[in-house]
């Protein structure tokens, strides 16, 4: 599956970079490994698509809602911290 996804100047150019090897998003679509994950740049200052795209190839998914390892008191005090690994 293709799914696409906004992604700011900042974030895109870090993936773009090889430095960001993971993406954190809103859980409000399906996804797993295997499918193509299509950045297309935005700009929030103009509103628009910069036309620079990138594709990605999902190679891991991890829901944090199906997560129970911390009370939801701690994570809503705390938040959570998304690692990327080499």
């Amino acid at each position: 599956m293709m799914i696409e996804k906004k992604a700011w100047p900042d974030l895109f150019q870090q993936v773009l970079e090889g430095k960001k090897k993971f993406d954190l998003r809103l859980a409000d679509f399906d996804c797993q490994s295997g499918d193509t994950l299509i950045l297309k740049e935005y700009n929030p200052q103009t509103k628009e698509y910069t036309g620079r795209t990138l594709q990605k190839t999902i190679t891991f998914v991890l829901k944090t809602s199906d997560l129970e390892f911390w009370p939801r008191e701690e994570t809503k005090k705390r938040g959570y911290i998304v690692m990327s690994l080499e």
